[in-house]
């Protein structure tokens, strides 16, 4: 075999290998598109029952965060609205 079809055969594999990973993509790309609409469908029912979206994409975003740093932020927080009067 010569260094052409051996180089060949491996573009071969490597192509083979790369349109798997390109074929998983595009899956899970189509996965993530479905969930996106399932995640607006239960927003808008949400919202349809007289739930404040922004309220809770808040509480989404506060239940990622690691507790000990929402609480250090709320402390900070109410520390700040006391000095302001608030």
């Amino acid at each position: 075999m010569s260094d052409h079809e051996q180089a060949s055969d491996n573009y071969k594999v490597t192509a083979g290998e790369l349109r798997q990973f390109i074929e998983r993509i595009e899956r899970l790309e189509a996965e993530k598109k479905d969930i996106a609409d399932q995640i607006k469908e239960v927003k808008a029912e949400a919202k349809g029952r007289g739930y404040d979206l922004r309220a809770i994409t808040r509480l989404l975003q506060i239940r990622r965060r690691d507790k000990d740093d929402v609480a250090e932020e709320e402390a900070v927080l109410e520390m700040y609205k006391e000095a302001l009067g608030m």
